[in-house]
């Protein structure tokens, strides 16, 4: 502890990260602690925000799931709560930054990002050495030896497994002009090359979308052009995210269902316009493989950008 909060480092946290579902994932109380709340105050401020956490930034343990995360030693019983543990992906960690309000929910986010950040340069670097085969008989002897619980860790252990295997671990990764990089770095350093405007054409947006403009400088104007196919970004979501962000004004076109791939349109019309093709949405940014391609020859985009910008404002629903 240090003025009252939990000191974040690489083991510490190393040691409350647990693969569940095949992800890398922490539990609401371990992030309560961090944090500074009980538990139940905790998943009260989540519930109360609920709409920013999709299926694939927060999900709750079903029994099995519970005991095999008895077995990994993250806690000894249910400490008197009443329903099953929730778990927090990468994502949905950060997304609590936008949830989890105060000073000293700020420090402690910043902190957990780095010491996240940290831990992917470890997972890659140490992906050989971090399971063994002691390791996965000591998870088996520690349970009972009912045959349908031996199969479930097994099975939990392959999916460990899978996770850190040199055909998987790259699942964070965008492709560049060639270069690997994280995906959701790529997207901040794509964004901070912009003097005077960033235009985003997507017809698949959401939350995640807002959240990656989150430190653009607010004399950057933002548009994004978009059907918002399937209303996944709803105004609530943008009221809040503008309540997180008060600097950052986003301006919203539909593009009428006559753009089919995704682009991000730097500084339009300026000497430092650039062009970025994407293989993907940025909302997806982290579950796939994908790539993105500067554009060179910019001037055949100029009269679709034109009449993108006449178009109508979208409306959030």
């Amino acid at each position: 502890m240090k003025n009252g909060l939990v000191v974040l480092d690489e083991k510490s946290i190393r040691d409350k990260i647990y693969i569940i579902r095949g992800r890398e994932v922490m539990i609401d109380s371990d992030l309560a602690k961090i944090y500074g709340y009980t538990t139940k105050r905790f998943n009260e401020q989540v519930q109360r925000n609920i709409a920013k956490f999709d299926d694939d930034f927060m999900f709750q343990l079903n029994e099995m799931e519970f005991i095999n995360l008895r077995s990994q030693n993250a806690t000894s019983n249910r400490g008197g709560r009443t329903y099953m543990p929730y778990a927090f992906t990468e994502q949905g960690i950060y997304m609590l930054m936008t949830v989890l309000k105060g000073e000293k929910a700020i420090v402690q986010s910043k902190a957990l990002i780095r010491v996240f950040k940290k831990m992917k340069d470890y997972i890659i670097e140490n992906n050989n050495n971090l399971v063994s085969y002691d390791d996965i008989l000591k998870l088996s002897l520690q349970t009972n030896e009912n045959t349908k619980d031996i199969k479930e860790i097994r099975k939990e252990m392959k999916n460990i497994n899978d996770k850190f295997n040199s055909s998987n671990r790259f699942k964070e990764i965008l492709i560049l002009n060639g270069r690997r990089v994280e995906s959701d770095n790529i997207y901040s350093e794509i964004y901070s090359m912009a003097k005077k405007s960033i235009y985003i054409i997507d017809d698949y947006i959401n939350l995640k979308t807002l959240v990656l403009l989150k430190d653009i400088d607010s004399k950057v104007k933002i548009t994004i052009f978009s059907d918002n196919v399937n209303n996944k970004l709803h105004r609530l979501e943008y009221e809040d995210f503008i309540k997180d962000y008060p600097n950052i004004y986003i301006n919203f076109k539909v593009t009428n269902n006559i753009i089919h791939d995704r682009y991000i349109i730097l500084d339009y019309g300026k000497k430092t316009e650039k062009i970025f093709h994407c293989g993907s949405s940025s909302k997806d940014s982290g579950s796939r493989i994908t790539s993105i391609n500067e554009i060179n020859d910019k001037e055949v985009y100029k009269n679709i950008i034109d009449n993108l910008l006449n178009n109508n404002e979208l409306v959030l629903k």
